[in-house]
């Protein structure tokens, strides 16, 4: 059982089952994901002006391809830094690159360059891999048991920047002027990373007392194929490979030729991962569950939010010919109604999205575990599109992607970070890179292409997307299903 602790573990086990020395390190690592996210937050205030100025809107619908594309490229990049750089340097290296790009396109944005376009894929590219990147450092310091009750608290963090970064965003532009919140968003930028090194070098401290300074993560590579145990041991391991050769006879003690070992990790190189990063999503069962299921739920997100955009425009529409409006009036009304709409949507996202990380999250973690979390919101997108494909109506449109959203931006979200805490460091900092920014791209690239097919070519409705979108739930229900198979199997190993 665990002390009663100081008062701010004690608030903080409102929320979740937090332990006597951790709230410091949970709520440091909350600071560093809100100031990520509210940098980002602020950045996507530019993003309209520029690309309607750069670009036009038709620029959008091919984003999400110019990223995906790119990300080929970077990602194996990332990863041969990952297995080179100790993870403080490695992060230390990533956020220059990108501080120097939000300096040249204050540069630039100043002396008229047009740079709608490029900055409009490049700031699809730093959300994914700057997060994924975060997450993958929190993974890293923490053990499954850690991280499965902690992350709740951090993932707090990730959904308070948002609300409060949206709110920040709409008065950065009247207090500073357009083009500084370049500025802005480069020194968040650099505060988080100050906060990630502070943490880096507390929990070093705390958890590798035992280890010589070469062996530590302040010299290795952030990309090694060490697995840490529940004990806070660091270890060689290949859990999946292990479990497929324990299991291979069913029924039968595990083989004692083969125990899952707890000896150190050697001073070899052996220890470093030199895998690249897709090969490694491909070579591993779980990764690869885990990356189609990623896949699938953005999909089935980005074609939903075509379809609440789709039915909000058609209100919008009606609204106008109900009210017999002139045509010089009509375009000013639409834009208000869906201005309005929007407002009070993403306010109801958020606030709920706020509500279940604080309240919810953490229980159904501890009550239900991965199992069934990882299934909650598949199951919430079967019964909501369902009834769309039936009453395709705004208010149950609305209310529909408002529980999906909540839900993703809470529990989903929280639920994908845990799932990588059985893994490697190596799957950590280069799998679940390619996972959190090329296979959510590619989610998008399909949707995109979707809606291209089935408006131009099917003659779609609402109903019609939200009949395919069922579809794609029940395929995403069943790699949840396994998804949390492996990671119960796999945590287990951990605990061995």
């Amino acid at each position: 059982m665990r002390h009663r602790g100081g008062g701010i573990e004690r608030f903080l086990r409102l929320f979740t089952d937090i332990g006597p020395g951790e709230a410091a390190t949970a709520l440091l690592l909350t600071a560093n994901v809100f100031l990520l996210i509210c940098s980002y937050s602020l950045l996507k205030v530019l993003r309209e002006p520029l690309i309607l100025a750069g670009g036009g809107a038709e620029v959008k619908s091919y984003s999400s391809a110019g990223q995906a594309v790119l990300l080929l490229i970077i990602v194996p990049l990332y990863g041969a830094l990952a297995a080179r750089l100790p993870r403080r340097k490695l992060i230390n290296t990533v956020t220059i690159v990108f501080l120097g790009c939000l300096l040249g396109f204050f540069a630039l944005a100043r002396f008229q360059v047009s740079i709608g376009v490029v900055f409009y894929i490049w700031l699809g590219i730093f959300n994914v891999m700057v997060i994924a990147q975060f997450w993958s450092f929190a993974n890293d310091v923490y053990t499954s048991d850690e991280g499965k009750r902690l992350f709740p608290i951090v993932a707090f963090g990730q959904s308070a920047g948002a609300v409060l970064g949206a709110y920040l965003a709409g008065k950065a532009i009247d207090w500073v002027g357009l083009y500084s919140i370049f500025l802005i968003a480069a020194v968040l930028l650099v505060l988080g990373t100050l906060i990630t090194n502070l943490v880096d070098t507390r929990e070093r401290r705390r958890t590798e007392a035992s280890r010589s300074i070469t062996d530590s993560t302040a010299l290795a590579p952030a990309s090694t194929r060490e697995v840490r145990l529940e004990s806070g041991a660091f270890r060689i391991a290949d859990l999946e490979a292990e479990l497929n050769k324990s299991e291979s006879r069913p029924g039968e003690p595990r083989p004692p030729e083969t125990p899952l070992r707890k000896e150190p990790a050697p001073k070899t190189t052996d220890a470093v991962g030199r895998g690249n990063a897709f090969r490694l999503v491909f070579s591993s069962r779980y990764l690869t569950l885990i990356a189609f299921m990623i896949f699938v739920l953005n999909w089935v997100n980005s074609t939903g939010e075509y379809i609440l955009g789709r039915t909000v425009t058609h209100a919008a529409a009606q609204a106008v010919s109900a009210a017999h409006m002139a045509p010089e009036t009509a375009d000013s009304f639409r834009r208000v109604f869906i201005g309005k709409f929007y407002s009070r949507y993403q306010l109801g996202v958020n606030l709920l999205g706020l509500a279940l990380q604080l309240f919810v999250v953490s229980r159904i973690l501890k009550w239900f575990g991965v199992r069934i979390a990882v299934m909650v919101m598949p199951v919430l997108a079967l019964l909501g599109y369902g009834s769309l494909a039936l009453i395709p109506i705004l208010s149950v449109v609305r209310a529909v992607k408002t529980a999906e959203n909540a839900t993703d931006y809470s529990l989903q979200n929280t639920v994908r970070q845990v799932l990588f805490l059985p893994t490697t460091r190596e799957q950590k900092y280069k799998a679940k890179q390619a996972i959190d920014s090329f296979f959510v791209r590619a989610g998008d690239v399909f949707s995109a292409g979707l809606v291209y097919v089935g408006s131009q070519f099917l003659s779609f409705g609402s109903s019609g997307f939200a009949a395919v979108n069922l579809g794609l739930a029940g395929i995403w229900l069943l790699l949840a299903f396994w998804t949390g198979r492996e990671n119960a199997n796999l945590s287990a190993a951990c605990e061995a």
